[in-house]
């Protein structure tokens, strides 16, 4: 990590957010989103990996933190394999994981602002990749393998440094959006950047020498494919193929019994087994309260009896200072009682040497009185003189003794008082000492119970997650074989509902084959259109969808297949007569007529304006596929008797005006013109359901 980028510590907030968002993540009925944006994180923690592996996350989002890695140590980019969406913007990225290719299912990438310097080449192998957006970063140019990315649809590339696009850009076919800044481009030219994505890709194409297509000739790998088999109909008729089917049904009903009893002897057992693990983790969980509380109890009078002892302690300390205040103020007092009596000596001295003066003065006084000589007078005057001298020094050296031993006295006592104190001190400290050592062995041990039970709840923890996610998995077996069942017994319920249905129109045709011949012929033909061989089909989705158009608006769907085999197109119809139709097979005059005028009318007004004119190559291809079995149209042989059918002509049932002129089936009743046929959906004598509507042409 550059040592630029100091590691940040959360705030108290960004720390609650990410335990919520976890816990969030966690839960039974949580989605597969894990949102631990705005969090302050410096790296991806590792339960985010392990949340994402153990619940199967999509969605990761980790934008707005201070990211510098995408990977931390001891995790590995394998646990983010279900990963669809990751969202990294608004980070401190500098470069993505060289395996980040392992990532298959990963859809979308968002690193916009971030500090990417160059992008790995296993970014290729994301082959389901739809849109990268690397806006705002510090890249200087893109690896070859982008060509690789077969799914991609939008790239995001602005505000970087980069200059030249790869050639293998071009074998993006899907790409529908690229967004660059084209001022600083040099390869391709800014004014082909300007032009936009499509002149981009078609530049590189030409490049590369190949042809460019759209991104919409090209559809995203498809992740399911459903596979249909043909069927066809038993020899021996419907009536044994339902007898096979029904036991075959009843075999895997039975089948899906037996398991269903074995899963529920299962689930008994795994709910058991979960009923002993929660009694053990009950059990485990009082026996750790249990403990922690004995612990807290003795830690408590542990506690209790440190205190009682150091207030003891501190009470004889205090009556020992006491007593040492008091001793030293009698001492104190001693001194001033003793200073006092030296002040007193002083003033005695004092006075003394007053009196010596005044005795100076009378001696003088007498000697002037009495004439005594000089030389008795200087002997006398010394004998005195050495005399107070003698008592003055007397004095003094007492004076120096006394002070001396008050002196030596006040320093004994000094002495005595800070030895004991310091004595104290020490003891003191060695008591605190002691009491320190005591709590940090009690907090020791506290904090390693704590981690030992936080081992073991995580553990509890993981266990539960895992009981969670198999009785989620076993809710989700018994909901897919509820719905099994459902559908099993649907299909049962329409079975019998088709097998009453074609007992019903096998009546309903017996009884109408005997009374009218028109409604035989007309479901005799109704099971020939049914029955189209696949070739026929593919012929008549190669028709032109005007075409098409136009024999559905004149009713004459029915001579599709016979334009389809001779594959005649508009222009082919243009240079046809009603006889070529009628040689064809279109065997109505006033169709053929109306053919042919309705086609030079569209080439006409296609010749007028050639935006009409439908695009070269267009075909119909929305025909709805026949529920019938595919069988040769030749194989059906009527087995009614011909007979010649009169014309009949009826009016219209709705309007009573105009000649009926439309059938409807399944059920074959003539009784509406053209008209009036349009907005209905029941058939207006039996009030059954209209599948499909013909015209009825009269020849001449």
């Amino acid at each position: 990590m550059p040592l630029f980028f100091r590691k940040r510590k959360p705030s108290e907030e960004a720390r609650k957010r990410l335990e919520y968002q976890m816990c969030l993540a966690k839960e039974a009925g949580a989605d597969d989103i894990l949102d631990i944006s705005k969090c302050e994180l410096s790296e991806i923690p590792f339960g985010a990996f392990a949340t994402c592996k153990v619940l199967q996350k999509k969605v990761l989002i980790v934008h707005s933190n201070h990211l510098t890695s995408l990977l931390p140590k001891s995790c590995s980019l394998l646990s983010l394999a279900t990963i669809k969406v990751l969202d990294l913007h608004d980070n401190q990225l500098t470069a993505l994981p060289d395996d980040i290719g392992q990532l298959t299912a990963l859809q979308v990438l968002n690193v916009e602002r971030n500090q990417l310097t160059h992008l790995p080449r296993s970014i290729g192998n994301l082959i389901q990749l739809q849109t990268l957006n690397v806006k705002d970063n510090k890249l200087k140019e893109l690896p070859d393998t982008l060509g690789e990315l077969r799914s991609l649809r939008t790239l995001d590339i602005s505000e970087n440094e980069i200059q030249r696009l790869p050639q293998m850009l071009a074998h993006v076919r899907t790409l529908e959006t690229l967004s660059l800044d084209a001022s600083s481009m040099v390869y391709p030219p800014q004014e082909v950047c300007g032009a936009g994505t499509t002149a981009i890709l078609q530049f590189l194409c030409k490049e590369s020498g190949l042809e460019y297509y759209p991104p919409s000739q090209y559809l995203l790998p498809v992740l399911e494919q459903d596979g249909a088999e043909n069927s066809r109909d038993s020899p021996d008729g419907p009536t044994d193929r339902f007898l096979k089917e029904e036991v075959e049904w009843q075999n895997r009903f039975s089948d899906y019994e037996k398991r269903k009893e074995q899963k529920m002897l299962e689930k008994l057992e795994f709910e058991r087994r979960l009923e002993l693990g929660q009694r053990e983790h009950a059990q485990l969980l009082q026996q750790c309260s249990s403990q922690k509380d004995e612990i807290l109890q003795t830690v408590r009078e542990e506690q209790s009896r440190l205190e009682q002892g150091l207030s003891e302690r501190q009470r004889y300390l205090d009556a020992e200072r006491q007593r040492l205040q008091e001793q030293l103020k009698q001492t104190e007092q001693n001194i001033s009682i003793r200073i006092q009596k030296l002040l007193q000596e002083n003033q005695r001295q004092k006075k003394s040497s007053e009196i010596l003066k005044s005795l100076e003065n009378e001696r003088i006084r007498m000697e002037q009185l009495m004439s005594i000589t000089q030389e008795e007078t200087e002997n006398l005057r010394r004998r005195e003189v050495a005399s107070a001298m003698q008592q003055m020094l007397t004095e003094s050296c007492k004076n120096r003794l006394l002070q001396m031993a008050y002196e030596s006295q006040r320093q004994n006592l000094v002495q005595q008082a800070c030895s004991s104190m310091a004595e104290m001190d020490e003891r003191f400290q060695q008591i605190l000492s002691w009491q320190q050592m005591d709590q940090s062995r009690a907090i020791s041990q506290i904090l390693q119970e704590s981690t030992m039970q936080k081992a073991a709840f995580e553990a509890l923890q993981v266990k539960r997650d895992l009981m969670h996610r198999q009785i989620r998995n076993q809710e989700m077996i018994s909901e897919q074989r509820w719905a099994l069942s459902s559908l099993l017994q649907q299909l049962l319920k329409e079975k019998q509902q088709r097998e009453e249905e074609l007992r019903e129109i096998l009546t309903e045709l017996e009884a109408k084959s005997e009374t009218k011949q028109e409604n035989y012929w007309l479901i005799q033909y109704q099971r020939l259109l049914n029955q189209k061989p696949l070739s026929l089909k593919l012929q008549e989705e190669g028709l032109e969808r005007q075409l098409v158009a136009l024999l559905e608006e004149l009713s004459a769907e029915h001579y599709l297949p016979i334009f389809a085999h001779h594959r005649i197109s508009l222009d082919a119809l243009s240079q046809m007569s009603p006889g070529d139709l009628a040689k064809v097979g279109v065997s109505e005059a006033g169709l053929q007529h109306e053919i042919l005028r309705r086609v030079q009318e569209l080439l006409e007004a296609a010749r007028m304006q050639p935006e009409l004119k439908p695009p070269k190559g267009e075909v119909f291809g929305t025909l709805e596929p026949p529920t019938a079995p595919l069988e040769p149209a030749e194989s059906v042989r009527p087995s009614a008797p011909p007979a010649e059918l009169e014309v009949r002509t009826s009016e219209c049932v709705v309007c009573l005006e105009r000649e009926a002129q439309m059938i409807f089936l399944n059920c074959g009743h003539v009784c509406c013109c053209q008209q009036c046929c349009q907005p209905l959906r029941t058939c207006p004598l039996c009030r059954q359901a209209i599948v499909r509507c013909l015209r009825i042409y009269h020849s001449g």
